[in-house]
């Protein structure tokens, strides 16, 4: 039966409605239900009417987890499951999606437009959350937030107030905090070791509840095998392929910093990789000391990023400019005198140009600022 209904729902051709959505299925009590949230009943909704045109916009390039978590929860709600995600900085591309997030400077829900990047933009989640401004991932949460859990938990009596909240405060707002670079701790604090996967809770969670009689331990538990082994692979498949050979580039890039400033103080990045890490312990071989590191992102713009006062700080040894902070494109330029802006983040920790002549001028006035 599993085997009739999945040839029907992939006769729909989902794919081409939902960029991110994929095919494997499995049989549940009372539906069929996709990985990433989605059920046959929203698979009916995105391939009905106009419901099959509705187009979920954001930006392109490198993604992060709040633009790729809200995007998610908008595919749990009845008026954009099965939406296409359309990934663009193009003005008016945006401008004709049904909805945007993290792009786009403009905050506007009448309007379907969350973006957070704008320097007008402060909001949080309520009165009791003042420190952490909101990510696309807490706007669309807590615009969307009650229905789609609803969509998740259905048929139980709970108080989805409650939830909504616990929600917020055991989840999503550490992908707002992270995304805004709110600190976890005392600037001073530092850390007896890393944390970079959470997966002691995610095994935890594993466990049979104490009123969830239906999961046996021993299948949990090679469930549990499979996440570990997983992250694992991942990691190491990181490290090896990725981190270890960044390294060269890195040395490189501090070794030639006289090249491009007189100070000492900027290094040009020949590609994007992981540089960070490497730079401390580079920096203290050849006695270095760098301030901002400029770099061609994977779109081909260019990209000025502060150096953090320590490896995984939200901290810079030097921000970009207050007065750039949350100044995008033309106004940017203007402001700077820069041609070819494109915007310097709310926190001051990167900025961007479209090319290397341009972010190598922001990064050299912004040492002299």
């Amino acid at each position: 039966m599993v085997k009739i209904l999945a040839a029907r729902l992939i006769g729909l051709q989902v794919a081409a409605v939902c960029n991110f959505c994929s095919l494997p299925i499995a049989s549940t009590r009372h539906r069929l239900r996709l990985r990433g949230g989605f059920s046959a009943e929203h698979l009916r909704m995105a391939n009905s009417g106009s419901e099959a045109k509705k187009r979920i916009g954001t930006h392109d390039g490198t993604f992060h987890c709040d633009e790729v978590m809200a995007c998610w929860m908008l595919h749990q709600t009845k008026e954009f499951a099965g939406a296409q995600i359309v990934r663009t900085r193009d003005v008016k591309t945006l401008s004709e999606m049904d909805i945007v997030v993290d792009v786009g400077a403009v905050f506007d829900p009448s309007s379907h437009r969350y973006d957070h990047h704008q320097k007008t933009f402060t909001d949080t989640f309520d009165e009791k959350h003042v420190t952490t401004k909101l990510s696309s991932a807490g706007l669309i949460y807590k615009y969307f937030g009650r229905e789609i859990l609803q969509n998740i938990v259905k048929n139980v009596e709970i108080d989805y107030d409650k939830l909504y909240y616990l929600i917020y405060d055991n989840f999503i707002e550490e992908i707002d905090a992270v995304d805004n670079g709110v600190e976890c701790y005392p600037a001073d604090a530092v850390p007896k070791y890393k944390v970079s996967t959470m997966l002691g809770q995610r095994v935890g969670r594993l466990n049979p509840s104490w009123n969830d009689q239906g999961k046996k331990p021993d299948e949990q538990f090679q469930k549990a095998m499979q996440i570990v082994g997983d992250e694992m692979e991942s990691i190491v498949e990181y490290y090896a392929k990725a981190f270890l050979p960044a390294r060269s580039i890195v040395y490189a890039a501090i070794s030639s910093r006289l090249d491009y400033h007189p100070s000492g103080k900027i290094m040009v990045l020949k590609t994007a990789c992981p540089w960070k890490d490497h730079l401390f312990e580079i920096e203290q071989e050849l006695q270095a000391n760098l301030i901002y590191a400029v770099y061609e992102d994977q779109g081909g713009s260019w990209r000025v990023q502060a150096v953090p006062e320590r490896p995984n700080s939200f901290l810079s040894r030097k921000p970009l400019p207050e007065a750039w902070r949350g100044v995008r494109d033309q106004a940017l330029s203007d402001l700077t005198g820069v041609e070819g802006c494109i915007f310097v983040h709310a926190t001051g920790f990167i900025g961007g140009a479209n090319t290397q002549e341009g972010a190598m001028k922001l990064a050299e006035m912004a040492l002299e600022i």
